[in-house]
């Protein structure tokens, strides 16, 4: 297995942003090639987005997921994004440059390419959403100097995600990104199910009927929104789960609220998901 840490070039200046403060690192964990394995193939990829409120990166939310899906062959990072009132789009560029890097060293790292995924847990939710509908929008891609399509993932995986700024809001992930005023315009931009379009990649999204922290409505909001721009999707509801379960068993757990064997079926789901591709 290769781990290893990539400070990554971010041009924060050219997006207009301020680049004080802002530090994004890209941890890769990368499967061994199997004893006797002489397949030509390539691996599928995810860039995993921690949860913490755009306050902080959750540890629980990043590497133990890396590692698990890295179980299962697929080649996993975790990006270690600006948190605490660093604006939008501060972490989505910074996202958008780690796919860069994912993209440019796809050789290196035995990636393919065209397979490409990012996941993202509440705010690092919302952050992976925000590239899932926004991959196509100028102030991003021209900042990184790349092609749109460089940077679009070829799908999302939102585990109990940070969607709205409306009444259903996670108040601390939306204030943190687009400021205490209401009216300012970017709360519309940070509303991803305003932000829906065709263009808006696949999504495999779950959350928790009774979830009190980001109500399971961020989710019925953003797969509403989905299913009215025809674009694919997958999501699961499971009847009960506080938030911030991650992988839902002993391996993330903080207390016995966070082992959930019903939703820790939530991995199995999303790598048959994954398998579509």
């Amino acid at each position: 297995m290769l781990y290893e840490k990539y400070k990554l070039d971010v041009p924060y200046e050219k997006a207009g942003l301020s680049s004080e403060g802002c530090e994004a690192v890209l941890t890769a964990i990368v499967p061994d090639k199997l004893p006797n394995d002489c397949r030509d193939f390539k691996r599928k990829a995810v860039v995993i987005c921690p949860g913490g409120g755009y306050d902080y990166c959750s540890v629980r939310e990043a590497e133990p997921v890396a590692v698990r899906f890295m179980s299962y062959g697929i080649t996993a990072f975790v990006l270690n994004y600006s948190c605490v009132k660093k604006p939008y789009p501060t972490a989505l560029l910074e996202l958008g440059a780690a796919m860069k890097f994912v993209r440019d060293n796809a050789e290196n790292f035995g990636i393919d390419p065209e397979n490409i995924f990012v996941s993202g847990f509440s705010a690092g939710g919302h952050l992976a959403g925000s590239l899932a509908v926004h991959w196509n929008k100028p102030y991003i891609y021209e900042a990184l100097s790349v092609n749109k399509e460089y940077i679009r993932p070829c799908g999302a995986i939102l585990n109990y995600p940070v969607i709205t700024s409306g009444e259903k809001r996670h108040h601390g992930s939306i204030a943190n990104i687009a400021g205490e005023d209401m009216s300012n315009e970017m709360w519309q931009t940070v509303s991803l199910e305003k932000q829906v379009t065709a263009d808006t990649v696949p999504v495999f999204i779950w959350s928790t009927f009774d979830d009190e922290t980001v109500p399971v409505e961020n989710t019925l909001l953003f797969t509403s929104a989905l299913a009215e721009n025809k674009v694919p999707f997958t999501s699961h509801i499971f009847s009960s789960g506080v938030h911030g379960l991650s992988l839902c068993d002993d391996s993330t757990a903080n207390y016995d609220g966070h082992i959930n064997p019903e939703c820790a079926q939530w991995v199995r789901l999303a790598l048959d998901w994954l398998g579509k591709f």
